[in-house]
């Protein structure tokens, strides 16, 4: 019966993840999100329960003897006004599905609808994870407090990646993503006239000196096979045209690949920020804050997904046990920290040209929407690490 259903199950949850794009929410507001996932697994006879407020846990098989599996899914949206212009667009001024949540729900909800058509024979309990804050809210940290995790031996996850072709896919043995953090910097300087420089001490000059200095730390203090990012994004120090101003406001990022490479950054950022002000008179208030760590696979689990991403994909695309991390970050990263497990960035790039031949648009972009090819894809590959047969294809 679940075979000769499944082309109907995969509309449906295409229909669903539409209906999610239509209505996104932002970082635990996801309360409406919630709902409809939690509908939607009543429907199917799955029991749930609310986890980290807006996340949503549900076990099938709890009493299955064999190895206990999680599988994720991420339910939150952006704060960005969408301009896709397709029929399923926001309703919601200023708030998107920029990022694909949408579509890893719908993925997990299809794949759990077949789970549940085959509970009986699965050889041990599965773990499904519908979980908010993932954009920068530390959601999985919070749903591994409130137990997300108990009991659980593997828990897998993914992310469409509209850079990559559809079809391939990276899940690597070690790195898949970077860790990241937050680099705040106040230059405090002496105001004064634009026409008087002897009486002022320059802030944005001293500033735009630290931002030329920064870049050493990638180009001269780590070696060339480090994956390390230090951007400086934002330099906010507006004034009059005659007026020197007395502060400037710098913000930034890194991206490490490596735990222990945070630390190594914080103090390249804070020495190099305090020395360059005080070589300019100025002096710099310094605060490098670590978000994620990076997001690690253990090589045992990333084999085992890389075999049934080749099966789905083909052997060709599926990048193997050493492929280079994104520096990109993930909150997945708490998850592994805890128990083994792997990540899997899987091609969403349906070979358009985009805004200026540059392709298909990134996440995080007003014109990105999910690529629904990839649905049945890694439903399927969901089904097939939970210990279900495989859906037809």
């Amino acid at each position: 019966m679940s075979a000769a259903a499944w082309p109907a199950w995969v509309e449906d949850g295409v229909a669903f993840r539409r209906e999610l794009h239509r209505h996104p929410e932002l970082t635990w507001q996801e309360h409406d999100t919630a709902a409809r996932i939690r509908a939607r697994l009543d429907a199917l006879g799955i029991a749930w329960r609310a986890c980290a407020g807006t996340g949503t846990l549900a076990t099938l098989a709890p009493r299955a003897s064999g190895s206990h599996i999680a599988l994720r899914a991420d339910i939150d949206a952006l704060p960005i006004e969408e301009r896709t212009g397709l029929p399923w667009a926001s309703t919601r001024p200023g708030c998107m599905h920029a990022c694909g949540h949408d579509g890893h729900s719908a993925t997990l909800l299809t794949a759990a609808r077949w789970i549940k058509a085959h509970e009986p024979a699965l050889p041990g309990p599965v773990t499904l994870l519908f979980q908010p804050a993932e954009e920068g809210g530390h959601g999985a940290k919070r749903m591994i407090e409130e137990g997300a995790l108990e009991g659980v031996d593997r828990i897998f996850g993914w992310h469409n990646w509209p850079s990559l072709p559809l079809g391939t896919a990276r899940c690597p043995d070690g790195a898949v993503m970077a860790g990241n953090g937050q680099i705040d910097l106040e230059v405090i300087g002496v105001g004064g006239h634009g026409s008087q420089p002897e009486l002022t001490r320059d802030p944005i000059l001293a500033g735009a000196s630290i931002v030329v200095a920064l870049q050493q730390i990638v180009s001269r203090r780590f070696s060339p096979q480090d994956a390390v990012v230090v951007a400086i994004t934002g330099f906010d120090a507006p004034s009059a045209p005659t007026v020197v101003r007395e502060r400037a406001s710098l913000v930034g990022s890194y991206r490490i690949t490596q735990p222990e490479q945070a630390a190594r950054v914080a103090e390249l950022v804070e020495a190099i920020a305090t020395r360059t002000a005080e070589a300019h008179g100025v002096r710099c208030e310094v605060r490098v804050e670590p978000r994620y760590p990076p997001t690690v696979n253990e090589p045992s689990a990333a084999q085992a997904m890389r075999a049934l991403l080749a099966d789905e994909l083909g052997a060709a695309g599926v990048a193997g046990g050493g492929a280079p991390p994104i520096m990109a970050s993930e909150d997945f990263s708490y998850y592994l920290h805890e128990v083994p497990g792997a990540y899997a960035l899987v091609g969403a790039g349906d070979g358009s040209e985009g805004e200026a031949g540059r392709g298909a648009p990134p996440c995080h972009n007003p014109s990105y929407d999910f690529n629904d090819a990839l649905l049945p894809r890694m439903a399927r590959v969901y089904a097939r690490l939970a210990g279900a047969p495989a859906p037809p294809v």
